[in-house]
This record gives C-alpha cells, structure tokens and sequence, in this order.
C-alpha cells in the first residue's frame, strides 16, 4: 500500500505535507479530513508525525482571476510539466502515473486556483484523489481510478445533462441538486473517472474539465 499527500498553492514555491485520510467516496462540500502524520512513499522512511501539519504560511496573493477565465490546455496527452501548481503538485501527478495502469488526469488552470488536499493509493487497483480552492470559494475536485463502484459511481445527486468531454475522454455531465456540477467517465465501473466543481459556472467548469491534460509520464 502507497500513499502520497500534497497541499499547496498554484504557483507557489513550497509545499508543505498535510495529514489527509482518504476516503473511497468523494464528497463535494469538503476536503478530505485527516488525522495522524503526513503520509510518505514506503519506499522513503520518514517518522510520522504525532499530530496534522498545517501549511506554514498563507498565499502572500489574493486570488484575482475571474471563474469565465479560459485554461489553456487542450485535452490532449501531454507532460506532467503542464499540470497547474508547483513542483510538488506535479510530482504528485507524475507519481501517480508512473504507479498505475490507467490513465491520469491533471487540470491546467488560470491564476488563483490552490491545492488543497490530495492522496492516492495503490491497492485495489490504485485511486487519486485531489481537491482546488478558486476564487471566490470555487472548488474542483478530481476522482480517478478505482475510487468507487457503486452503481452511481459516487457522483453528487443530481440530473443526467448530456454528454461532456474528460480531457481526451467522453464523460456525462451531471447538474447536482445541491448546485454542483460534475463530469463522470465509466460510473459505476471498476475505473472510473470524475471531476466536480462547485461554486463554477457550468461554462467554465465545462471547459476547465475538457481541458484536462493526460499525463504520458
């Protein structure tokens, strides 16, 4: 069993590890709580720590980018090197694909966005899980793999709106009773994949989810 965490800012320099415990089903309003240390690669000793690290420091920047601001990427396979955030967020992704035997998704995303959680393990067939903060409390968060398989594949209630890309997949999109909007690929199967965003805009959230990069590393 492997886990990674990260937790930082969209262009910042320095990413500082918070406990995070996954869970298997997403929520929409949250990140995901944690408790105990920081959670480490086996292949890496580190003692864990007796208790949460919070980040050191807040964004010395507000966010200032609009939600209707396009993303520059293009849905296609690309280099973890494209994916949003710092080093560590990339480092994050890269590790992800290298460990599993599905395709991994990352968001390129405008100015203002944040990393505020993620983790991914290996058992079961391996799943990732990452969460953003935006501006004006907009929240993405990512699914992949096989994070769940119930029959509604985890996905926030709400109403079936058509298909919709993934990056270089064909998801649908669904309209969540609580005001959310998600784009799931394969629900309800033993992979799958799913973006949700709220406090978004259908437009941009569309467009943020159509233009995740897949990670050829």
């Amino acid at each position: 069993m492997l886990a990674l965490v990260v937790m930082g800012c969209i262009g910042a320099g320095q990413v500082t590890p918070s406990a995070v415990a996954p869970s298997s089903v997403p929520s929409s309003a949250a990140s995901p709580s944690g408790s105990g240390g920081p959670v480490v690669p086996s292949d890496t000793p580190t003692p864990p720590a007796s208790s949460p690290v919070e980040p050191s420091a807040t964004p010395s920047q507000s966010p200032s980018a609009s939600l209707d601001e396009s993303p520059t990427g293009s849905g296609s396979v690309g280099s973890a090197d494209l994916c949003a955030g710092n080093d560590d967020n990339r480092d994050f992704y890269r590790s992800v694909a290298a460990d599993v035997d599905w395709p991994v998704y990352c968001p390129i995303l405008p100015t203002g966005w944040f990393v505020t959680a993620g983790t991914y393990r290996l058992a079961g067939g391996g799943w990732m899980e990452i969460a953003y903060r935006g501006p004006g409390g907009a929240r993405l968060e990512l699914h992949q793999g096989a994070f769940c398989q119930a029959a509604a594949g985890c996905v926030p209630a709400g109403s079936d709106a058509g298909s919709a890309p993934f990056g270089d997949l064909t998801g649908t999109l669904v309209t969540g009773d609580d005001g959310s909007y998600s784009v799931v690929v394969d629900r309800g199967a033993d992979r799958s994949w799913l973006a949700v965003g709220t406090g978004i805009d259908v437009d941009p959230f569309r467009s943020i989810v159509a233009s995740l990069n897949h990670i050829e590393d």
